[in-house]
């Protein structure tokens, strides 16, 4: 309770300390987005005399003394930065456009796009919160350019997308750097309605000062702050109609018991199911001896819903600035009966709380402090225990099995299909599981100006303390379940009848545990310098960082040390050059090796500051950049790799009463010599402003990942009977391009919206130790990282002739309807040295793209993004859909309407068999998709209450919308999701209104 006072009363101090923004001078003006809405808060002052300085009101507007032609100074909440002459006795409009807004390259050192030499790709808060987003990283399919997030399930606790910078460059953890305010922390649990900017950090010049842990790329996520002199409240609510999109569907009773004795037949075995029988099915005469469940239609409800709600606050004073929010989710899924149990649901449930405090406090004209706090509780439950894998007993059960309740009340089950089979009774009969999550991230940040011992001078110290842990509870029970066998028929009808019965009925039983923690500390402390004279500007930086992070388990305790010196300087606001010198450390690394130097340098021409062109009307600006860098990391291959491994096993008759004494034997081999895995980046890049208002972005880049560890066994004998080590010898050369459009423009009460982005990323193995291979197409060196290798398939066997006449196929003994595969080195036999490249990989698309678009009329809006994906490959290996009938599992029905038979030769998919068939389901090209797809990622139509209707209810804002979430999705699969193929739960579709008000 007191830490309660304590918010209320701070939020009280910082309303009573709030002054009015009426002032009265010669140069007035207005201050407005690149979106052309109204900047509140942001501070204008004269460059010569930054003491004479005002603040921006709710409607942007500012006035102030200044001379004629002084250098204005702008800059806002969110770092934004721009000089502009002032005209004294005009009114002026000073538009905060693209190449004005701020990115952070770490340690709190911002830069505005204009003059940043590094390939940065920026979104912004209202392009994230278009989408009704549970996590932030989920509002970002085609959001920002280069980042490509690839969506993961439809699971109510979907925790997020998949993200990658410039697809995969090495051999070892293609994972990027996720940061929160300059901080590494978990994406899941920032939610849109925090975030003020988006930003991605591409090149050599953009990641150099996050040391080891930005090789792969920097995502940066900066949340919103307070505002000088303003006051705002704004309230937002969300509530989406869920349904889920793509189902598999699986055969009914009368088409499986067909298919099993079809199988069966193939396999030259018996029928399982008699005529009497495939008659029962087909009939439904008796459902309790012969059922036909749908357990998809009954497991499942057609619709879900979630709930979104938010309150923030911002605003503040002269002094003190402040953010707090307040943001509730709720996620109800498709558990139909869920509450049929006294005292519980066993419904799918996803809720979570964020709360986060972000204060700025001038506590006097040299010092300011940062406070940022941030809370987060998490809940999820489902139904019986995880292990019970509902989602995959759904995929595997045959509608035939068993009924979901006997005649006697009792539930479902066989000795065939064994325990906990029935996917209705462990909705239902097995009690639920919860998890939690409690998550705690704070930090604090001191920030004095040195003036008093050199003009520009500044210090910071930063501290911030993240603990998360998980917890489970269960509340779980046992059921018995039974089922009834037909022995014989008897003038067509089922005669003696048994009843096979098993598990028995048990109450609730509760267990819990502490699942995982995670504790992370760390520390910055910056000395910053900065001058400007003339025609020169400069600025450097001298930064150490610490970072203390305990995780789970033993030897799971790192340490990461950083040194980093960084120098900006520009020259007639025309030439710009970067350097940065960061010195790395790392407890993970091998002793001798945990330290490693990255230098990188960078440089920008601003072309349209030049004088030549001046007079070139359509060009706004325009600049060219290029980087050069060396980064290093601390990946390894696994902990202490650097020691030779032992380990215990058989036994030695010794001594004269030849006991058995335990043996030792020779594990892995220690590495030595080692070093870190690095890259070097090269970067070249444009950015242009055209026509008022085009904007264009291109990146060109090459990479080579060299000291990569990779196994030496691919080098050595095995004849030496021992694992070889590890070793830095792994190569990967990546390139790719970026390109970016975006349009805005304001005619009249009309307003268009328009943009594009587009990703090229490819890579190729250029040495990974391999072992020699038969044929050189065998090879992944020199092929895509994760490329695949599978049998190219030329047809099926069409009788024991065909079989005779082919060459031999040596995976297992093959029949007619199996698939034929070509025999790619002639040598009459079909095995391994049979496989070559096929398709691309099946976790990042070469290709990402995506285009929206948006128009508003007098507050009568429509915008809509679509995204989409090539050169990327899905295996079609999910139980059941394409692998069916397989230790009593089902079949769907489009791989029944697809099979081959001897009547459809030509058919999709091979025999129906219900063994496990070596020869069909080696990866060959018969289970590769073309997993390129178009989605309509975010549609919306909304109304802006106009001004006139605002003042009259003392709002300043209110907003009222529609949106369909994944409403389309055009693609060459059809049967599942393109990003979700396997046992998964659906991908979802949405329907979501909401109101936005603001006060």
């Amino acid at each position: 309770m007191r830490i309660q006072y304590r918010y209320i009363i701070l939020t009280l101090f910082v309303f009573l300390t709030m002054k009015g923004w009426s002032q009265t001078g010669d140069t007035t003006g207005k201050i407005i987005d690149r979106n052309g809405n109204p900047v509140s808060g942001a501070v204008v002052s004269i460059e010569s005399n930054p003491e004479n300085k005002v603040y921006t009101n709710a409607n942007g507007e500012f006035s102030i003394f200044a001379p004629d032609s002084a250098a204005l100074v702008v800059q806002t909440s969110k770092n934004d930065f721009k000089k502009v002459s002032a005209k004294k006795g005009e009114s002026i409009t000073i538009q905060m456009d693209f190449f004005s807004e701020a990115v952070e390259l770490g340690y709190g050192i911002h830069q505005t796009i204009g003059e940043s030499t590094g390939a940065v790709s920026l979104t912004t808060h209202e392009q994230v919160n278009k989408r009704s987003a549970f996590s932030v990283s989920n509002a970002l399919y085609g959001n920002a350019l280069g980042l490509t997030a690839m969506q993961n399930s439809g699971a109510v606790w979907d925790t997020g997308a998949t993200l990658s910078i410039r697809g995969l460059q090495t051999l070892s953890n293609n994972g990027i750097l996720v940061v929160v305010d300059g901080i590494e922390r978990d994406i899941q649990y920032v939610v849109p309605e925090e975030v003020e900017s988006v930003s991605v950090l591409r090149d050599a010049a953009a990641v150099a000062l996050y040391g080891y842990k930005g090789i792969n790329g920097v995502l940066s996520i900066t949340t919103l702050r307070g505002k000088y002199q303003t006051s705002e409240i704004n309230v937002s609510y969300d509530h989406a109609f869920n349904w889920q999109s793509r189902l598999p569907k699986f055969a009914d009773s009368y088409t499986y018991a067909s298919a099993v004795n079809e199988a069966l037949s193939n396999d030259g075995k018996s029928a399982r199911y008699s005529e009497n029988e495939l008659g029962a099915f087909k009939s439904g005469e008796y459902p309790n001896l012969y059922p036909n469940i749908d357990w998809m239609d009954e497991v499942f409800r057609e619709n879900g819903c979630s709930n979104m709600y938010n309150v923030n606050f911002r605003g503040g004073g002269k002094k003190v600035r402040y953010f707090t929010m307040l943001n509730l989710q709720g996620n109800q899924g498709f558990i139909d009966n869920s509450d049929v149990n006294d005292g519980y649901s066993t419904q799918m449930k996803y809720s979570k709380g964020n709360i986060r405090t972000n204060l700025d406090i001038d506590v006097s004209s040299t010092t300011t402090v940062q406070v940022n706090l941030m809370g987060v509780l998490n809940e999820f439950s489902r139904p019986g225990l995880g292990s019970d894998n509902l989602i995959s007993k759904l995929y595997t059960t045959p509608s035939a099995a068993f009924p979901i309740k006997t005649s006697d009340g009792i539930w479902g089950g066989s000795e065939t299909w064994g325990e906990n089979m029935n996917p209705v009774a462990l909705t239902q009969a097995r009690g639920y599981s919860k998890g939690h999550t409690r998550s705690l991230y704070a930090d604090v940040k001191l920030t004095q100006d040195l003036n008093s011992i050199t003009e520009g001078l500044s210090a910071s110290l930063r501290a911030g303390y993240d603990n998360v842990a998980a917890y489970w509870e269960g509340h779980t029970k046992n059921y018995a379940y039974a089922s009834e066998n037909v022995a014989s028929w008897v003038d067509g009808k089922p005669s003696d009848i048994s009843t096979y019965s098993a598990g028995a009925d048990s109450g609730i039983e509760f267990g819990s545990k502490l699942d995982w923690q995670d504790r992370h500390s760390n520390l910055f402390a910056n000395v910053d310098y900065q001058k400007e004279s003339g025609k020169n500007k400069f600025f450097s930086s001298l930064m150490y960082s610490y970072e203390h992070h305990v995780k789970n388990s033993q030897n799971h305790t790192y340490y990461r040390q950083n040194v980093a010196g960084y120098i900006h300087y520009v020259y007639n606001n025309r030439y710009v050059a970067d350097l940065t010198l960061a010195t790395s450390g790392s407890n993970k690394l091998a002793p001798g090796e945990k330290w490693g130097f990255s230098p990188t340098v960078s440089a920008a021409w601003i072309i349209s500051n030049e004088n030549f062109m001046k007079n070139v009307k359509p060009v706004d600006f325009l600049k060219l950049r290029a980087s050069w860098g060396v980064i290093n990391t601390d990946y390894i291959p696994t902990e202490d790799y650097w020691k030779q491994t032992f380990g215990s096993g058989g036994s030695y008759p010794l001594g004269g009463s030849y006991s058995d004494y335990g043996g030792m034997w020779e594990g892995r081999l220690a590495s030595t010599n080692t070093s870190r895995e690095k890259a070097i980046k090269y970067n070249l890049g444009l950015d242009a402003g055209i026509l008022n208002g085009v904007v264009i972005t291109a990146d060109a880049y090459f990479e080579k990942r060299k000291d990569i560890w990779v196994s030496a066994g691919g080098a050595n004998s095995a004849v030496l009977g021992i694992s070889s080590p590890y070793t830095n010898a792994g190569i990967v050369d990546s390139w790719g391009l970026e390109t970016g459009l975006n349009y805005n423009k304001q005619l009249g009460d009309f307003k268009i919206s328009l943009g594009g982005k587009f990703t090229l990323a490819k890579n190729k193995v250029k040495e990974m130790l391999e072992e020699p291979k038969a044929y050189e197409y065998l090879r992944q060196t020199g092929k895509s990282v994760d490329q695949i290798f599978g049998l190219q398939a030329i047809g099926f066997f069409v009788d024991q002739a065909d079989i005779a006449n082919s060459p031999a196929q040596q995976f297992n003994e093959v029949k007619p309807g199996d698939i034929k595969f070509k025999d790619q080195n002639n040598d009459g036999v079909i095995n391994d040295y049979d496989n070559v490249a096929m398709g691309y990989n099946t976790s990042v698309p070469e290709i990402y793209y995506s285009f929206d678009l948006g128009f508003e009329w007098k507050g009568l809006g429509l915008s809509a993004t679509f995204q989409g994906v090539e050169r990327y490959t899905a295996i079609l290996n999910t139980q059941s859909v394409y692998r069916p009938l397989v230790d009593n599992t089902t079949i769907s029905e489009h791989y029944y309407n697809n099979r081959w038979t001897p009547e459809n030769p030509s058919a999709k998919y091979p025999r129906l068999t219900t063994e496990s068939n070596d020869n069909n389901f080696q990866t060959n090209s018969v289970w590769l998709a073309d997993a390129s797809f178009l989605k309509l990622r975010n549609c919306e139509i909304y109304y802006k209450l106009a001004e006139t209707y605002l003042s009259k209810l003392r709002l300043k804002s209110a907003k009222f919308y529609v949106r369909g979430i994944d409403l389309l999705c055009i693609d060459n699969i059809n049967l599942s999701d393109p990003e979700s193929v396997g046992v998964a739960y659906p991908m979802t579709r949405s329907i979501n209104v909401g109101l936005a008000i603001g006060f």
